[in-house]
């Protein structure tokens, strides 16, 4: 093999294993290649059970509101709320799984999911405080549903979303998508359970993720995208960027042979 054909060999190989593939970047591609249209159905998220820290918000109704606005916090009756607002005005689970209401006093609510709590909370104040004729509504919610991303995104950080349901798709998104060099084949959910901490890997590319229980996040979830191993090589995303690189090495090796020549 010549000279010439050597550096020619050389330079094609970097560009073809700087270069991150398309299929590298594509979401959610149907793998078993059949090349019809197929219908995924993505596992039911099971309704989330409330955790030591978490934060609700709940609002309390009736015919009239002067009955029950004893029992709300001073700005339940507002429409919208900033997040700062939830936390402050919310209701926090301590350590004992208690949270502790105006008149109602402490109400153990871990374990239990919002709907649950809204039920407890209900017939408290029927058996003790009304009667069915007043109508009484509670509103149980999460004070936003909170989750934090790290690694190759556009914008890292706790992310918050005034949303009962978040899959990981929308909690990428949110983040401003990965970046070109992050690893959507290993996406890791770091996940706190009252048994404790569960960590999966889940591949993003793969159209099947929507089957994987950690499709649909949970509030509190941690999730960090890899980088690529191109990222650290520094050749270049694209071919372009590769090119450029090669030839501005190339430039440089031959500028030190001709002065070291001379």
């Amino acid at each position: 093999m010549t000279k010439n054909g050597f550096y020619m060999l050389l330079v094609v190989s970097m560009l073809f294993t700087s270069c991150i593939p398309v299929k590298d970047l594509w979401y959610l591609q149907d793998k078993n290649n059949t090349g019809e249209q197929n219908t995924i159905s993505a596992v039911e998220s099971k309704p989330y059970r409330l955790q030591v820290n978490d934060v609700i918000s709940i609002n309390i109704k009736a015919i009239d509101p002067k009955l029950v606005s004893i029992f709300n916090t001073t700005e339940s009756a507002t429409t919208a709320k900033s997040e700062s607002a939830l936390y402050f005005d919310g209701f926090t689970v301590d350590d004992h799984g208690n949270i502790r209401m105006p008149i109602l006093g402490e109400i153990n609510v871990i374990g239990y999911t919002l709907e649950e709590v809204r039920g407890i909370i209900e017939k408290k104040l029927l058996e003790e405080y009304f009667k069915s004729e007043a109508n009484v509504f509670v509103t149980v919610k999460l004070a936003g549903f909170r989750y934090t991303i790290n690694g190759e995104v556009g914008s890292t950080g706790t992310k918050t979303l005034f949303q009962s349901h978040v899959n990981i798709m929308e909690a990428v998104a949110n983040a401003g998508d990965i970046t070109t060099v992050g690893n959507r084949k290993a996406v890791m959910i770091v996940r706190q359970t009252p048994t404790g901490v569960q960590m999966n890997e889940i591949d993003l590319t793969d159209a099947n993720v929507m089957k994987s229980p950690y499709y649909y996040l949970q509030p509190n979830d941690y999730i960090y995208v890899k980088p690529l191993r191109q990222k650290t090589w520094g050749t270049g995303q694209t071919g372009i960027q590769s090119i450029g690189t090669i030839i501005t090495l190339l430039s440089l090796a031959t500028t030190v042979y001709l002065i070291i020549k001379n």
